[in-house]
């Protein structure tokens, strides 16, 4: 594959060694530069007599016909490179160099993932903008002139101006409580005089000292232990396991406030950072301060003010998803991941791999201690905690002593809902003894949409994408029919387009806009929300999240989204419309996910103190998943989950790869799947399953094949990879071929 690539790469862009062209100044150094780009490795290029780059340096090199951005790189051990024969680095970036542990971390990334290294080094160099410094912003100083008539509001401009400053005009203004005319005509009088600023830092400085949280006695105790290894500095990963409202926040902040008295910076990574509102207002209660966002709704310009001022040290705190892990950080001395087993860590494009677990490598490069926090923390941390390599601090209680809901199940079977309808009598029942109470309650169903499937009941025609194979969505409120892989849409027809039967198409299944027309007809007067990814954009979503935690709704009804640390503080009935859903498919992690969101979803009810309770409806009362949730045996449920994985030589005990070959036709997918196996080498502990067709065999419009490597805990298996690959026919034409380390998802 490296050959491949390197031949790929070499015949669009030029040479790998950067060859001199005509009228290029003699170069006296050679040195590596990585480029952002699918290269397999550093190309050599020269260094002009009157530059100074060194490792980690952010330079521009010419690539063919064009310039782009490179990272000046490590030595390697390969055969010295005459210098006079390379093009020259073009340009050299205002701006700190990437630091020997961020470089370590991407080698180590690209290594462990099989990925280009230059697509690894893309994730850190994502705001080329930002690589010159910020333009100096223009500001205003105090003069000794006066104005001709002193009001109130002008003398409160000059002796705040006179602390000798510089301001901006809408600084000074607001910090003197005035209009910026009030300093505009100040300005026009010779008061002020033109100056430049540097640019403001994108958040103020959080303040460790601002409101110290008020820990009780199991929370004192965990923070206690988190702030030993904060203060003795190395490598060391906790892993915080506490309940739903337990306090794991504050508990953290405490370890966040000492690594920022520390002159050190924070990274606080969560699964969404664009839902959680509520956790930035926390932090800034706690810390007088938001910290700096990152995440895919900021706007560019806000992204490269952030990289920039992480890079110089200016932003001390930044809260992020998983890509934050990438900001190369100036002196980074503290990681926390919130939500450690949340699914979204995991990315699935182009470069595969688990922000939580890069994270905690990391930290162990960067020799800093790593938090991970979690209700229902995944397999892997369990059984690292079990075994010592981290340091589990168990939560068991809610903080102020908040009783956790009372959890029942419905049994289907025996409480059936009315014909056409969703929720059972038990339910309808517990909703309106909610809401007459003034409380509110919450509906979850882990499905988008009004229907997840139409047919006609003529001739059974079944609505699917057209480049997947997957059926199309109904979403009644947008009326469309849409593919949740491609996002292909269409409007939802009025006649079957297979027999042309008009008013016999039938919505199969409940989505949550289903769930909404269920609601409004058992509770019309109700105040109802439904939340839900695509029915709204971010800014909406929280105004809606807003909504529910001032009293504005009494049924909320959610996706997963809804499990994601909200704290309602009315909320007291948490209904779930579909527990079996997440048990239907043949994912290993089905039962540990299924545990978890349930877990996670009636941990909303009673957060504040109120007597609450949990319904879950389901088909299978006596499956090991649902007894563990209602009887709060967490400990159970693990115990034979981890009994299970280690029999199966499943993750953690064994290890698992997938790899899958993509290409515009059927047969051009299987062939190549099958040559890929044909080449793979022996290896004792390894064994290679497949190929067969994926369970989506076709996803815009590409037919897909699946192998999957299942190994020992021990086998080496990026060198088993990399030999099949390299072995192996190379990508050609259509074909694409993807390699998943530690898979999240086997569809």
């Amino acid at each position: 594959m490296a050959d491949d690539s390197t031949d790929l790469f070499g015949a669009l862009f030029g040479p790998a060694s950067g060859s001199m062209k005509p009228g290029d100044a003699s170069p006296t150094v050679a040195v590596p530069v990585l480029v952002p780009m699918p290269a397999p490795g550093p190309y050599s290029y020269g260094v002009p007599e009157d530059m100074v780059v060194e490792p980690g340096s952010i330079v521009q090199v010419p690539l063919g016909p064009r310039q782009v951005i490179g990272v000046v790189w490590d030595k390697s051990d390969g055969p010295p490179v005459d210098s006079k024969k390379l093009r020259p680095i073009t340009k050299t970036f205002d701006c700190p160099p990437l630091r020997e542990e961020m470089r370590r971390f991407i080698d180590w990334v690209a290594s462990y993932t099989l990925s280009p290294p230059g697509l690894v080094a893309k994730m850190a160099l994502r705001a080329p903008a930002a690589f010159d410094p910020e333009p100096m912003v223009e500001g205003l100083r105090l003069t000794e002139a006066r104005p001709e008539r002193l009001t109130p509001a002008r003398e409160r401009v000059i002796e705040l101006a006179g602390e000798g400053h510089g301001w901006t005009r809408s600084g000074l203004a607001h910090a003197a409580g005035v209009s910026t005319s009030v300093v505009e005509g100040l300005a026009k009088q010779g008061v002020f005089e033109t100056i430049f600023l540097p640019a403001p830092p994108v958040v103020a400085e959080p303040d460790p000292e601002y409101a110290p949280s008020r820990l009780e006695g199991p929370q004192k105790q965990a923070a206690s232990e988190i702030l030993e290894d904060v203060r003795k500095g190395g490598f060391a990963v906790s892993l915080i396991d506490g309940v739903t409202g337990s306090g794991k926040t504050e508990v953290y902040f405490e370890a966040v406030a000492e690594t920022l008295r520390q002159g050190k910076q924070v990274l606080i990574l969560l699964p969404e950072i664009a839902l959680t509102a509520a956790f930035l207002d926390r932090f800034e209660d706690r810390f007088g301060s938001r910290p700096a966002e990152w995440h895919s709704d900021i706007s560019p310009r806000m992204r490269e003010r952030v990289w920039r001022q992480a890079v110089t040290g200016e932003v001390r705190v930044v809260a992020g998803a998983r890509s934050a892990l990438f900001l190369p950080f100036d002196n980074l001395g503290l990681i926390i991941v919130d939500e450690e087993h949340d699914p979204a860590y995991k990315q699935e494009d182009r470069v595969f791999y688990n922000a939580r677990d890069m994270a905690v490598v990391r930290a162990r490069i960067g020799d800093f201690p790593i938090v991970l926090v979690s209700a229902t923390p995944s397999v892997e941390s369990q059984v690292n905690g079990n075994s010592g390599r981290y340091n589990t601090i168990h939560l068991h209680t809610r903080f102020g002593d908040a009783a956790m809901p009372d959890l029942h199940l419905v049994d289907m079977r025996r409480h059936p809902p009315e014909r056409g309808g969703f929720l059972s009598p038990v339910l309808l029942r517990g909703i309106a003894k909610t809401i007459a109470k003034g409380e509110q309650a919450l509906l979850f169903l882990n499905r988008r949409g009004y229907a997840p499937l139409t047919l006609c009941r003529v001739c059974g025609h079944r609505f699917q994408c057209p480049q997947c194979s997957s059926w199309l969505v109904e979403h009644r409120f947008r009326s469309q029919l849409q593919c949740h892989q491609c996002g292909h849409s269409e409007p939802t027809p009025d006649h079957c387009p297979e027999c042309g039967t008009f008013d016999h198409l039938a919505a199969c299944g409940p989505g949550v806009e289903r769930i909404a027309e269920e609601v409004e007809k058992h509770f019309p007067e109700a105040r109802t929300i439904v939340l839900s990814s695509d029915l709204m954009g971010v800014k909406r979503l929280r105004l809606e999240l807003e909504a529910i935690v001032k009293g504005e709704a009494d049924i909320v009804i959610g996706t997963q989204l809804v499990a994601k640390g909200h704290n309602f503080p009315l909320m007291t009935l948490v209904g779930i419309v579909d527990a079996d859903l997440g048990l239907a498919n043949g994912d290993p992690r089905a039962a540990e996910r299924t545990f978890q969101l349930l877990s996670q979803v009636t941990g909303r009810a009673g957060r504040t103190g109120r007597k609450s309770h949990g319904l879950l409806q389901t088909y299978q009362p006596q499956h090991p998943v649902m007894q563990a949730i209602v009887s709060g045996d967490a400990e159970a449920f693990y115990e034979r989950e981890i009994i299970e994985r280690e029999k199966a030589l499943l993750p953690p005990f064994g290890r698992l790869a997938s790899i899958i070959v993509s290409a515009d036709s059927r047969a051009e997918a299987e062939t190549h799947a099958r040559a890929l196996r044909a080449s793979a080498p022996q290896a004792p502990g390894i064994m290679l399953l497949g190929p067969a067709e994926a369970p989506l065999a076709l996803i815009r419009g590409r037919h897909r094949f699946r192998l999957l490597v299942h190994g020992k805990r021990n086998s080496d298996m990026q060198s088993f990879l990399r030999a099949m690959i390299t072995n192996g026919p190379k990508e050609r034409g259509s074909i694409h071929v993807q390699t998943d380390i530690d898979p999240q998802s086997f569809l």
